[in-house]
Parts: structure tokens; sequence; C-alpha cells
């Protein structure tokens, strides 16, 4: 599965950003999908998860503040992301997840989001 993440950019705090991935082949049904993101000088984080069934999961920082949402037909994932700070900035990494045997994450490139105070 090959992901093709776009949508970052610089932003002021408080401001909003869509990031997209689209996924090259179908991932629905086995796959869960999601963002992370890492910052200079920290280790990769998980932000948002959303499974093929509709659940999804949230870092506390950004509860309230992200949403995360994908279409099966598609075979794509948002992340909505409003009330931006200056400690969201970051590469965000969009994921794939195969939760079936054998368990495979497939990363996106990356794209670079940054929010100035």
């Amino acid at each position: 599965v090959q992901l093709q993440a776009s949508g970052g950019g610089s932003v002021q705090a408080g401001g909003s950003l869509t990031l997209s991935c689209e996924a090259s082949q179908t991932v629905r049904g086995a796959y869960t999908l999601g963002w992370y993101r890492q910052a200079p000088g920290k280790e990769r984080e998980l932000v948002a998860t959303v499974t093929s069934g509709g659940t999804t999961r949230y870092a506390d920082s950004v509860k309230g503040r992200f949403a995360i949402s994908r279409d099966n037909n598609k075979n794509a994932v948002w992340l909505q992301m409003d009330r931006l700070k200056a400690e969201d900035t970051g590469v965000y990494y969009c994921n794939a997840r195969r939760t079936v045997t054998p368990v495979i994450n497939y990363w996106g490139q990356g794209t670079q989001v940054t929010v100035s105070s």
C-alpha cells in the first residue's frame, strides 16, 4: 500500500489546516488509518486513528481540536485541525495499519505543518 499525504503548510496559531491522505489500493475492512507526527528532536507520536468501523482515537493534546475521518470508497483519510497551537508543529505522517495477520504498517512520506505563535 502506498500512501500519498498532502495539505500541510504554515499557519498562525488559532488557524486551521486539513490534511489528506489517499491510499493506492483498498484499505477498507482490514486497515486502521491514522495520523502521526514528529516534532524536531522528539519521537513520532500518535495524533489520531480511525478503524474501518469508524471508531476514533485521539491523543489527549488534540482532543476537541482535531477530527479524523475516512472514506472507504475513496481509500482516503483526512485530519481536520482547528485551533492550531505552536506545539502542533511537526511532520505529519499518514499511516495504514493492517490489523489482520500479517500485521503491517504502511507510512506516507510526511507533510510539514508549521504553526507560528
